[in-house]
């Protein structure tokens, strides 16, 4: 058994944005909990005994959020000062340790039986380098994996094609000595990736591939995280006590008793529900949420500590932490044509995504599709349509 994971959690995530401006990807929050906590839960539910984690952008939401242990497993940081690239950023957890070891990706939400299932097939080796594949997502977005008979014969980590039906899961087993074969890897565009150090191995020694199944997400743009959320709810995998089927609400939180939760739905710590409020289906509720009397929340993740007041609808929406939206604010649901950076995503289901710390006041409406940046001051009664960049005021 591999009782030592490392965890890369470095990156930022640029195709998240806005919601990345201020911490990483893997603290983004899958329901109502960041990624990475799914992820390493993941790992001691697995047997995983101690976590290296390779931190980079924002290194300090992690770090302040995590601290030395989680739930008793203690946490070693390791720090890649540059994204650059998957390889490079295991060779920073080099010196912590000496050992065979588990490598995930701290941003991809996953359940216990696939780091088993890696964990079992190494320990069936002669410590060959093993990797997760799955059969399911679209190989052109996450890389394909050819394998035969239990080994990998090619890694293709941008197909064309869709001739491809196995994904790399970005779950490993390595025995140590996958430093020195990364060392030793040519960098790619200034970048080391640890695909590419893979694909050199199967040039001289066999890497085994373990075709597995199980709940795998992966938030790649904004609405994903929506989709992120229906997972959990759908695996039940939140904190809360489930006090009714589908619907789970923390000891703190007050729920009018003429509020109406619909399930699924996950209410967090200290979160207030008004009278005559309808929240749910597929709705998370993240710490210290206020949901005034009489909005409707649906399909919506919210964020710590994001109020919405009285007669507010939201439909579809992500939103970041600190957000506020006032009385009678509007997010309509989509299909929408969504700008991410110089790509256009046509008809994406998604309302809205509000970064952190945004304030809306009274009557505001946001068209579907809408991004919207950090510390944004959206004034009464503004329509929003597109993208708002951080900082701006918008007025009518």
């Amino acid at each position: 058994m591999v009782y030592t994971a490392v965890v890369l959690a470095a990156g930022e995530g640029m195709r998240l944005r806005p919601l990345t401006r201020n911490r990483p990807k893997p603290m983004l929050p899958a329901a109502n909990r960041p990624i990475l906590e799914y992820v390493l839960d993941a790992l001691i539910e697995a047997g995983t005994e101690e976590i290296v984690m390779v931190v980079g952008y924002k290194h300090d939401r992690v770090q302040n959020h995590f601290g030395p242990t989680y739930r008793d497993v203690p946490i070693t940081y390791a720090r890649q000062e540059k994204q650059l690239g998957t390889g490079h950023a295991l060779l920073q957890a080099r010196e912590h340790v000496d050992e065979p070891m588990l490598v995930v990706n701290g941003d991809c939400l996953i359940e216990s039986s696939l780091v088993e299932d890696v964990c079992d097939t190494y320990d069936e080796g002669d410590g060959e380098p093993t990797l997760s594949v799955l059969a399911g997502p679209d190989a052109r977005q996450y890389g394909a994996v050819v394998l035969r008979d239990g080994f990998v014969e090619d890694i293709i980590e941008k197909p064309t094609t869709d001739e491809y039906r196995l994904i790399n899961a970005g779950i490993y087993a390595f025995d140590t000595d996958i430093f020195a074969a990364i060392d030793d890897t040519p960098r790619q565009e200034g970048e080391l990736a640890l695909t590419d150090t893979l694909s050199r191995e199967l040039e001289t020694r066999r890497v085994r591939g373990v075709e597995t199944g199980g709940l795998w997400v992966d938030a790649t743009y904004p609405w994903d995280l929506l989709t992120v959320a229906r997972e959990v709810l759908a695996h039940d995998l939140t904190d809360e006590p489930e006090v009714e089927e589908g619907i789970w609400i923390d000891e703190t939180a007050i729920v009018h008793e003429d509020a109406t939760l619909q399930a699924p739905v996950v209410v967090g710590p200290d979160c207030e529900v008004g009278p005559g409020a309808v929240v749910g289906p597929q709705t998370a509720l993240g710490r210290n949420v206020t949901v005034g009397a009489n909005s409707t929340v649906i399909n919506t993740v919210l964020d710590v500590d994001t109020r919405v007041d009285p007669g507010s609808t939201l439909l579809e929406t992500v939103t970041g932490q600190h957000v506020r939206f006032g009385p009678s604010t509007v997010v309509s649901g989509g299909p929408a044509d969504v700008r991410v950076g110089n790509e256009i995503f046509e008809d994406e289901r998604l309302g809205a995504v509000v970064a952190d710390r945004v304030r809306a006041d009274g009557n505001v409406s946001f068209a579907p599709g809408s991004l919207v940046g950090p510390s944004a001051h959206l004034h009464t009664g503004v329509t929003i349509d597109g993208q708002i960049r951080e900082n701006t005021e918008v007025r009518r």
